[in-house]
C-alpha cells in the first residue's frame, strides 16, 4: 500500500478550515481551532482527510506535534494523487 509523507505549514486560529496550497515545497493549512491541547492537529487531521477523501485513520501526524511545521503521513495514496487532490481545493 502506497503512503505519502508530506511537510504541512499549520496556522492555528486560521479564520477558516482550508487548504490553502503548496509553497516552497510545503502544504499550506489554516485551521480555525487553537493549539491548545493537540486542538490544532486534530483539525489538520480530518482537514487532510476531508479534502483527500480518505478515512481520518489514514491520516496521521508524524513529526512536528508542537510545531507549526509538521510531517504528516497519508496512507494508501501516492504522492502525486495526494497533490492532485489538494490541486483541486478552493
Amino acid at each position: 500500500m502506497p503512503e505519502t509523507l508530506l511537510r504541512v505549514r499549520l496556522q492555528p486560529r486560521g479564520g477558516a478550515n482550508a487548504v490553502d496550497g503548496v509553497r516552497d515545497g510545503e502544504v499550506r493549512a489554516r485551521v480555525t481551532a487553537p493549539p491548545a491541547g493537540g486542538a490544532a492537529n486534530d483539525a489538520l487531521v480530518r482537514l487532510l482527510a476531508k479534502a483527500l477523501g480518505v478515512a481520518r485513520g489514514r491520516v496521521s501526524i508524524v513529526r512536528g506535534l508542537a510545531s507549526r511545521t509538521k510531517l504528516v503521513r497519508i496512507d494508501g495514496l501516492a504522492e502525486e494523487e495526494v497533490l492532485a487532490r489538494l490541486g483541486r481545493q478552493p
